[in-house]
């Protein structure tokens, strides 16, 4: 045998032993339903929380199967000894894990993908009204991209208030900005879902165990029970917030400046008529849609006889001058809120 084709055989046994092992593994990681990864990653941690979570009966495959050429990597990492003291997933992991997620939760992320929090890379880092009003910053990536591995400046050029602006890699344009891992922990210790033999409403949960804020400095989902709620101000007057705990969720990205006044920066925190009003109690959860909001609380017919949902405010009318959020009485009567009408109350008590 000549030296040339020594030479050449060597790398090429490597490459066959490597490309035989990737079935060999994949298999095998199938069938040990997460032993397996425990012993070859550095994840017993996160083995173990899957283990006490509320997917604990789906296999670490269903969620978390690679492709090929990651796979490959995966075998030439074990084989030369390089794998990584800690493990976790990187941007194009995550983005992958969305159809899983949708296999299992379609009407969940039917409504999430017709949702604003579905938003992308490029709406959110490319627009150019907003840049032009506030400095981009690695900041940003607290509520959008916060998956992404590197700063500002990795992701859009140039960091100015000028532009025009552009994504470094325009792979990342159409991208989730906001994905489902985003507020979910899928290995957060809980229960699965069963159906309760009675309905009793103080019994039932109000948070789900995977609700949290991904925190992109520890790579760790913050539980939302845990999540605190703001000391907000209308001038020197303390604002009575609900004390439902998932919008404590929602305060980590729509919160007010450090002035801790309403309205400032993103918070929609609401006023007025609907002060103490939950994010969620006109909010769907995935969707964002406030389609039946008025209707759940509201009669059909106001006291002054009007149907609310006609009514000029930001409900019906983006552009109304009557925010749905500060909405008071007195912006439709200012000159006092007029007493029902005694044909309209005999009416009702008929």
């Amino acid at each position: 045998m000549s030296g040339r084709w020594k030479l050449w055989m060597a790398p090429a046994a490597v490459l066959a032993v490597g490309l035989a092992s990737v079935p060999a593994a994949d298999l095998y990681y199938q069938s040990s339903w997460g032993t397996g990864c425990a012993r070859c990653h550095e994840i017993g941690i996160d083995y173990d929380r899957w283990r006490h979570a509320t997917h604990r009966n789906i296999n670490c495959v269903e969620c978390h199967a690679g492709s090929l050429q990651k796979d490959l990597r995966r075998v030439e990492a074990h084989m030369a000894g390089t794998v990584p003291d800690q493990v976790h997933l990187g941007p194009q992991d995550i983005f992958d894990m969305l159809p899983r997620c949708r296999k299992c939760h379609e009407q969940e992320f039917a409504e999430w993908a017709s949702g604003a929090h579905s938003t992308t890379y490029a709406r959110i880092f490319t627009d150019s009204d907003r840049n032009r009003k506030q400095l981009l910053m690695d900041d940003c990536f607290r509520c959008h991209g916060m998956h992404f591995e590197g700063g500002i400046k990795d992701l859009v050029e140039p960091v100015n208030t000028v532009g025009p602006w552009r994504l470094k890699d325009p792979s990342y344009a159409n991208l989730p900005a906001i994905p489902c891992m985003a507020c979910h922990s899928i290995h957060r210790e809980g229960a699965p879902l069963v159906k309760p033999r009675e309905r009793v409403s103080a019994q039932e949960e109000i948070v789900r165990p995977s609700v949290g804020l991904f925190d992109r400095r520890t790579r760790m989902n913050v539980s939302a029970a845990i999540l605190p709620l703001p000391a907000i101000y209308e001038g020197a007057r303390p604002v009575r917030i609900s004390s439902d705990q998932r919008q404590a969720l929602c305060y980590q990205c729509h919160a007010p400046l450090a002035t801790m006044q309403a309205g400032s920066g993103d918070d929609r925190t609401p006023l007025g008529i609907h002060e103490g009003l939950s994010c969620l109690a006109c909010h769907e959860q995935h969707g964002e849609a406030t389609r039946q909001s008025c209707a759940d609380c509201h009669p059909r017919l106001s006291n002054c006889g009007i149907d609310v949902e006609k009514m000029d405010t930001t409900f019906r009318n983006p552009k109304s001058a009557h925010n749905i959020h500060t909405a008071k009485c007195l912006d439709c009567h200012p000159k006092g809120v007029p007493k029902k009408a005694a044909a309209h109350e005999s009416s009702i008590l008929h």
